[in-house]
């Protein structure tokens, strides 16, 4: 018999759905139903609180999940349990504060979480170590690498000595110190005497804690490869997981000659091992990179590669994606013939397939390639194909229905008011998500690069409806931002 998944379990599948109003809503509804039965301050109140505050967190909303976090700190333990759980929130809050900068703040509580936890668990015991690692940290991005090596050392000594899988992530940060430091020690020390799976864990959390602004992440993330290929092997997919992760290093750095050797050290590998959808992916990703290099015949030849390839593994959608992108990077290179041959069959074979996106984002493709071709008629039908099942605030969505506005006004090339269709994807999210009879009117523009909202209520709303109004234009901010910061078209 299977056990029903619990509130904070749905949240967070809601949330990699995209659902993130639907999430809060949950929790939120959570809160109030700990409240009602608890009390303000309870346990189960603080509970529910850091439950809320680690679905904002992922919302993107940090602010408010700080407070969360506050708030289940100031509630009072009850027990040993609860006694235990306030360490957690504490660690919580002091990690929110130093990913939203607030690093005197930061600092304070980590420390008191330290001794908190010296004196609950004890020196020698793991629930110890488990807030020094975050202490650690943040010293390293206060730039005290001394300091910060003191307490990671400390944290990988205890964690060792405990067996416990965290030293994993422990380990890493001790890399990323000893390299901040400059003292050319080596980076990953003792892979070979732990096993494989939390070997694993330390490259991934090495890779997630890179700053991909910072030039010199390189060489650590170069000298996490070796360790992995060393300790692991090549073909090993934490390996080839460090692979990826350099190769969109070097696109953020503009290093394009060392993403294209990343890349083609994990198609050759994904060759060795037969794995023809992943080498797909990895063809269609040296293509780009090819591209963004300034080799676009090289890109175009690799796009041939990815066709045979997709041809031989015969699903319509991973067909309709290289396609969508060989017309995209023939149309680049001045050859509109073949572009639209590509591009049409795109949309023929997303049509085949069962995938939604695939087929809104082919039609997209093809209807600007035919808007800027002055075909304004075939262009909207077939923008008006894409938009009707895409995802309204996906990124391509967006796109084609400001190009689709431009179409309707009779132009040809450029995109409509994007920052007035923004606006009103804004508008529909917020006013689906609140009661009908609340809001009056709502206006909103983007003026100086940010949101600029009007309301007017129909009523006076209850302290439930104004928390819940807030909630919704806080999640509509952190929802557009999220998905506008991706790529507002790509490939």
């Amino acid at each position: 018999m299977t056990t029903p998944p619990t509130p904070v379990e749905v949240a967070f599948a809601l949330l990699r759905e995209g659902r993130m109003g639907d999430a809060e809503n949950l929790m939120a509804r959570e809160l109030q139903a700990a409240a009602d039965r608890h009390g303000p301050g309870s346990p189960e109140w603080a509970s529910a609180q850091c439950d809320l505050g680690n679905v904002l967190l992922n919302a993107d909303q940090l602010d408010r999940a700080i407070e969360c976090y506050r708030r289940a700190v100031y509630a009072t333990p009850r027990d040993h349990e609860s006694r235990k759980d306030h360490l957690t929130y504490r660690l919580n809050l002091g990690s929110a504060l130093r990913m939203a900068g607030r690093l005197d703040e930061a600092e304070i509580e980590l420390r008191q979480g330290v001794q908190e936890r010296l004196g609950f668990y004890g020196r020698e015991h793991a629930g110890y170590a488990f807030g020094l690692e975050p202490l650690a940290d943040l010293l390293r991005q206060r730039g005290d690498v001394v300091g910060a090596r003191q307490v990671v050392e400390e944290a990988v000594a205890n964690l060792w000595r405990n067996g416990h899988e965290r030293v994993a992530s422990a380990l890493a940060l001790r890399a990323a110190i000893v390299h901040a430091g400059g003292t050319g020690e080596p980076l990953f020390v003792g892979l070979h005497q732990l096993p494989d799976e939390v070997v694993e864990q330390v490259g991934r959390v090495a890779t997630q804690m890179l700053d991909h602004d910072d030039p010199a992440c390189k060489s650590l993330l170069s000298s996490l490869v070796a360790a992995l290929e060393e300790r692991l092997g090549i073909d090993h997919q934490a390996t080839l997981n460090a692979l990826s992760a350099l190769a969109n290093l070097g696109r953020d750095l503009g290093d394009q000659a060392g993403r294209i050797d990343a890349i083609e050290r994990v198609l050759a590998s994904y060759d060795r091992q037969g794995r023809q959808e992943e080498a797909l992916m990895a063809t269609l990703g040296l293509a780009m990179a090819q591209d963004e290099a300034g080799e676009a015949e090289a890109a175009l030849r690799t796009y041939v590669s990815a066709h045979a390839r997709a041809e031989r593994i015969g699903r319509p959608e991973l067909r309709s994606q290289v396609l969508r992108n060989w017309g995209l990077a023939l149309k680049e290179a001045g050859q509109v013939g073949p572009a639209e041959q590509r591009l049409t069959e795109a949309v023929r074979q997303a049509r085949r397939g069962t995938d939604h996106d695939t087929v809104g984002r082919a039609c997209i493709a093809l209807g600007l390639f035919l808007q800027h071709e002055a075909r304004l008629s075939e262009a909207r039908t077939v923008l008006e194909e894409g938009l009707a099942v895409m995802d309204p605030v996906h990124p391509d969505a967006i796109t084609g229905r400001s190009h689709l506005a431009a179409v309707l006004d009779g132009r040809t090339c450029g995109c409509g008011d994007m920052a007035g269709t923004i606006a009103d994807a804004f508008r529909e999210f917020v006013i689906t998500r609140l009661p009908a009879d609340l809001l009056d009117h709502l206006d909103v523009a983007i003026v100086d690069g940010d949101f600029k909202i009007e309301v007017g209520l129909r009523r006076e709303p209850t302290e439930s409806e104004l928390e819940r109004l807030n909630g919704v234009f806080q999640t509509a901010h952190a929802e557009f931002r999220r998905r506008l910061s991706e790529p507002r078209y790509a490939g």
